[in-house]
């Protein structure tokens, strides 16, 4: 997969102007260059939704494309806000996952409730620019089959209290990679699996946006930080 700066290969040399907000060369515009991100999903795509209304009102970053492994609701999200989909014929197929992400000319790969292992050659190609949000704190709850309210139901059945969300790195195994940034919620007497999901859900809603940012201002992804949020 071409490296995402391949497309200054179609600028102009004023290629640093792009960089610098407006700029007006004899006469033409040239705009800074959007931090691009795709997003797959696997799910209804809440984390998605919160994402793209955070950066709607902070255009920081852009959702240029939005992938899943199956025909899920978010890609009918995606196409009602005007983003580019792509519903995967296989997921474990690295070739199909470099060509969508290198047309689409995409600078970070968010996994929000994506349930199926990138391929090890995406990932190899993309080193350090594949985030993952996940519905617990790693690297205790994390790992194959804990997803969801398999998360959820291992923390009520642990007796903790307090669990919450992460986004971590993205390497070729589940959950493993470096983390970002998490938050933390209480876990309280009487919870299900179901109201403590709906309270993890909303940090998560918050806790994405966040990373995202702070990877679009650093140009790549990094903890949140005062500096990378100012």
């Amino acid at each position: 997969m071409p490296a995402a700066r391949s497309r200054g290969s179609r600028s102009s040399p004023h290629r640093t102007c792009l960089r610098r907000g407006l700029q007006t060369i004899e006469g033409l515009d040239f705009r800074a260059v959007t931090y691009r991100v795709a997003v797959a999903v696997s799910g209804r795509g809440s984390n998605l939704h919160a994402l793209v209304d955070a950066l709607a009102a902070d255009p920081v970053a852009e959702v240029v494309l939005v992938l899943s492994d199956r025909d899920a609701a978010a890609l009918d999200f995606a196409r009602s806000r005007g983003i580019s989909t792509h519903r995967l014929q296989s997921h474990r197929d690295s070739g199909e996952w470099l060509r969508t992400l290198s047309e689409a000319e995409v600078d970070l790969l968010v996994l929000a409730g994506y349930l199926k292992l990138v391929p090890a050659a995406v990932i190899a190609a993309m080193p350090g620019r594949i985030i993952n949000i996940h519905p617990g704190i790693l690297p205790g709850y994390g790992g194959p089959g804990m997803y969801g309210n398999r998360v959820h139901e291992a923390v009520l059945a642990a007796g903790e209290r307090a669990s919450g969300a992460t986004v971590h790195l993205v390497d070729e195994a589940y959950d493993r990679g470096a983390v970002l940034a998490c938050a933390q919620v209480p876990v309280h007497a009487g919870d299900t699996a179901e109201t403590l999901a709906a309270r993890v859900l909303a940090e998560e809603h918050k806790l994405l946006p966040l990373v995202v940012k702070a990877a679009a201002k650093a140009g790549r992804p990094v903890p949140p930080t005062a500096d990378t949020l100012d």
